[in-house]
C-alpha cells in the first residue's frame, strides 16, 4: 500500500510539538517504514516593527500538521494517541480519514516553497488609516491610505502636498502606521 497525505489537527500553537512528539512515538515503536514526511506548512512574513523591517514565520494552517502515511490501525492509533494530537479532522470517533488529493499536496508544495523564496508582508494597514512614509522621495510626508492592495503588498495613500491631498502608491515596507 502506498503513502497518502493526511491532514492532522493539533493544539493551537503546540504544532511543532505535535510533530516531535509524533517523529519520537514513530521512532520508538519502529513504524519508520510506515511514514513519510511530517510537514508544518509555513511561510515569511515581513513586517515593520518600530521602523525597522522584521521577518517572521507564519503558519499557513494553525492548529494542523499534515503527515505522510501508509494508512492502518496501527498507524492510526499511533497518530490518534499522540500528544498534542486531537485527531484527523472531518472522521467520526473510530472512522478512517480521508488523504488528501496529490494535486492538493502539489499546490501545498508550491506554496511552501514560494513562501520561503518571497517573503510576504504582513498586511497592517486598512482604509483610512493614517500612516508616514519612511522611505523614498515622499519619506517623512503624513497620509492617509486610500487603498490596500494586499496582493501586490502596496498601498495608496493620499498625501498633502503643498496643501493638496495627492494620491502616491506605496509598498507596505515604505510607510508605517502613526499612533494617536
Amino acid at each position: 500500500m502506498a503513502m497518502k497525505w493526511y491532514v492532522v489537527h493539533t493544539y493551537s500553537n503546540f504544532e511543532n510539538q505535535a510533530k516531535k512528539s509524533l517523529e519520537e512515538r514513530i521512532r520508538l515503536e519502529n513504524l519508520q517504514d510506515l511514514f513519510g514526511e511530517i510537514l508544518i506548512p509555513m511561510e515569511q512574513v515581513v513586517e515593520m516593527v518600530k521602523g525597522e523591517k522584521k521577518t517572521s514565520r507564519r503558519k499557513f494552517f494553525p492548529g494542523y500538521i499534515f503527515v505522510q502515511m501508509e494508512l492502518n490501525d496501527r498507524s492510526w492509533h499511533l497518530v490518534k494517541n499522540t500528544p498534542k494530537i486531537t485527531g484527523f479532522p472531518g472522521a467520526a470517533q473510530n472512522e478512517q480519514p480521508t488523504p488528501i488529493s496529490d494535486a492538493e499536496v502539489a499546490r501545498l508544495t508550491s506554496q511552501i516553497s514560494e513562501g520561503t523564496l518571497k517573503p510576504k508582508p504582513k498586511v497592517q494597514f486598512s482604509d483610512g488609516d493614517t500612516v508616514r512614509v519612511i522611505d523614498g522621495p515622499f519619506a517623512n510626508f503624513n497620509g492617509t491610505v486610500e487603498e490596500v492592495n494586499a496582493e501586490k503588498g502596496r498601498v495608496k495613500v493620499l498625501v498633502s502636498i503643498f496643501g493638496r491631498a495627492t494620491p502616491v502608491e506605496l509598498d507596505f515596507m515604505q510607510v508605517e502606521k502613526t499612533t494617536g
